[in-house]
């Protein structure tokens, strides 16, 4: 009896069903088939009409696979390093600009695929000699480039490239040695701003973390000459500006160093662990 006055109820509150109109209810199903076929003309339309899907060039294909190199992939890393250098190797003839832009930008925007590239350039040095010498002097003309245009970070990552490509040997021991040594010879120099030596002294020490040992098992003379001169010029370096970048003033449980002091010190243990 509940369940039958409830359903009483609702009956009762529901809206009685609309009067009988021709022009609505005998128009409906005309206007219903009326937009049934205008989207089966639509669809009919497009089907006729061409792929609208634009060709990737092999210019924009090359970019990709460059840019894209080391992401995650159900393939090995050095199956796909290897492949990339086959493809860039057929495609040198005729892309071998767009190639060396296209590596010296990657060297300079991804540091943090460092590794990756100079293994590729490895690779493309060792099937074509040629290749190695030129993207060399493209990226010390973009080194160039990035200190004119006060671009610094990014001078350091084309520098720290340059280093670990001696572990692949494409720039030789001596050379590498010979450029680090220029770089240090800049705290020699009289007038210069300290922030001047400073960017060069870390230059080098940064990158030195990358290919010490490789410099010192065929250079040490020369590495010895060039650590001796940062020594002496580390310990003339003004710090006026220390105490008012610290962050705390305490000494426990560490005092805070200067980056340049830090990166030193690491240099020097590892030196004294041989690398």
């Amino acid at each position: 009896p509940l369940r039958a006055s409830v359903a009483a109820c609702h009956l009762a509150v529901a809206p009685a069903a609309a009067p009988f109109s021709p022009e609505r209810d005998l128009l409906r199903p005309v206007r219903r088939e009326n937009r049934a076929m205008s989207r089966r003309r639509h669809r009919d339309e497009n089907y006729d009409q061409p792929s609208k899907k634009r060709k990737v060039s092999i210019a924009e294909r090359l970019e990709s696979l460059i840019w894209k190199v080391g992401e995650k992939s159900l393939f090995s890393l050095e199956s796909r390093i290897e492949g990339l250098a086959g493809v860039l190797e057929a495609d040198l003839p005729n892309y071998k600009s767009k190639i060396l832009k296209l590596l010296c930008t990657v060297a300079r925007l991804l540091p943090q695929k460092m590794t990756i590239y100079t293994t590729l350039v490895g690779l493309l040095n060792a099937r074509n000699y040629n290749f190695g010498g030129e993207f060399v002097e493209a990226m010390i003309r973009q080194l160039k480039e990035c200190l004119k245009a006060n671009l610094y970070n990014e001078a350091v990552y084309l520098v720290r490239f340059l280093s670990d490509l001696v572990n692949c040997h494409v720039i030789a021991a001596p050379s590498m040695v010979a450029m680090f040594e220029n770089f240090v010879n800049v705290t020699q120099e009289e007038d210069v701003p300290q922030v001047r030596c400073d960017w060069y002294v870390y230059a080098f020490l940064s990158s030195l973390l990358w290919v010490g040992k490789e410099l010192y098992e065929k250079k040490d003379t020369e590495m010895e000459h060039i650590l001796s001169t940062v020594e002496t010029y580390m310990k003339r370096r003004q710090k006026t500006h220390v105490p008012m970048l610290q962050v705390w003033s305490a000494d426990k449980p560490h005092p805070q160093e200067e980056y340049l002091d830090c990166l030193w010190a690491q240099i020097q243990k590892m030196k004294k662990d041989h690398w």
